[in-house]
């Protein structure tokens, strides 16, 4: 019998595929390598396709879509009820295949490079912030070690970390090369978000 739908277990280097015919039987079970998947589909007719929506299941469902397959992703949450078996590849896959097919199943529309670019761009940015405010918090701690605040932010601290190298600093050897390290830290990271708002953000305001 053809295939008609089929659940695709996606992995880094195997992938498990379960597919079945209209009335439901199991035509197909095959473990794939991440260099096969798209042969097989290339040699179907068009099929209903499930995929879990996950960090790399909008690249597959545009790869597999684009060969002329109707792809729909969905949620890893609301598949989870369908597995059967103790939880392994197959029975994901199954699991998948079965889901996929529910009328009142919800589904992740499939991002374009564009769109992932977006998020990555965001997300990218929002990493970096973190890390500026973890750093910013780590240098004000150390100093207050020592006996020396810093207030007003982030915005002290080049001056800080530029009077480390003074004659009149009494700081350990030891503290003063630990803070200037994580001084450079702080000046590369300031100098790439300031980039990034330049090239990526151009509507928004400097950072303090």
């Amino acid at each position: 019998m053809a295939i008609k739908v089929i659940g695709l277990d996606i992995a880094k280097s195997v992938f498990q595929v379960h597919g079945v015919d209209e009335s439901g039987q199991v035509v197909l079970r095959r473990r794939l390598r991440r260099s096969d998947v798209l042969q097989l589909f290339q040699e179907l007719t068009p099929v209903l396709v499930g995929i879990e929506a996950c960090h790399t299941g909008h690249y597959w469902a545009r790869e597999i879509r684009a060969l002329g397959h109707d792809v729909r992703l969905m949620p890893p949450q609301f598949v989870k009820p369908y597995v059967k078996s103790q939880k392994n590849d197959a029975a994901d896959a199954e699991a998948i295949c079965e889901a996929v097919t529910r009328p009142s199943m919800r589904f992740v529309p499939i991002k374009t490079a564009e769109q992932q670019s977006i998020l990555l761009l965001h997300r990218t940015r929002d990493l970096l912030v973190r890390q500026r405010s973890s750093l910013v918090s780590a240098i004000k701690a150390h100093f207050a070690e020592f006996g020396i605040v810093l207030g007003g932010g982030a915005r002290n601290i080049d001056s800080f970390i530029d009077r480390l190298n003074d004659a009149s600093c009494k700081l350990p050897d030891i503290a003063r090369g630990m803070l200037n390290l994580l001084g450079a830290r702080f000046a590369m990271l300031k100098c790439v978000l300031e980039r990034s708002r330049k090239n990526f953000f151009p509507g928004t305001v400097q950072m303090k």
